[in-house]
């Protein structure tokens, strides 16, 4: 019994090892500060805070608990597949990226334990999908924290990536609005203060 609780241990300090892997990968937008770019583990922590702060907001009821978990866990697969910001050339390709994204999911979530591994794996699955209540709200929020960073940065990205407002409103608005429609329309304000076209 003592030989199969440590190898339990064993394999979820291997994964949580591996998770700190996430640090190192640099996302496209900065710090609100300006004073460099997020790694893609401070980014799965803020956005895991903006869904629990901003629960009350969201189209329909939601498990917070299950939201956090895939708030925690969605972006695991950058360790492996990188980050792909959503205004790049590279994110036109989805189907490349979803590919390596679930070799990535496959990989990481199978250090775990069989019951976490599949815990885990189900979570990040119904995060992609986004069809679930739970998975709406969280792939909202998910949006919501880098157009804030944005906004804070004088559109840092936006002008790396020469993004338009309409390109914004494509890209973010309809899964913003589809999860949190108040929050989309508070920032609708923002940007268009920012974009000029208020």
């Amino acid at each position: 019994m003592q030989v199969l609780a440590q190898t339990r241990i064993d394999a979820q300090f291997a994964f949580l090892t591996e998770a700190d892997r996430l640090k190192s990968v640099l996302r496209a937008t900065k710090l609100c500060d300006s004073s460099r770019f997020e790694n893609t583990g401070e980014h799965s922590w803020h956005v895991a805070l903006y869904a629990l702060v901003m629960a009350e907001h969201a189209a329909k009821p939601v498990d917070i608990t299950r939201v956090l978990k895939m708030m925690l866990i969605h972006d695991l697969v950058e360790i492996d597949a990188g980050d792909t910001p959503i205004h790049s050339t590279a994110a036109r390709d989805p189907d490349a990226q979803a590919a390596a994204e679930k070799v990535a999911a496959d990989r990481i979530f199978g250090l775990l334990p069989d019951d976490q591994r599949d815990e885990f794996r189900a979570l990040w699955d119904e995060f992609e999908a986004a069809e679930t209540d739970d998975a709406i709200f969280a792939k909202s929020i998910d949006r919501v924290q880098p157009v804030i960073s944005n906004l804070e940065t004088g559109g840092q990205s936006w002008t790396e990536y020469n993004v338009s407002r309409v390109q914004v409103e494509d890209r973010v608005g309809a899964k913003v609005s589809r999860g949190a429609p108040a929050l989309w329309i508070a920032l609708r304000a923002r940007l268009d203060d920012w974009f000029g076209t208020g």
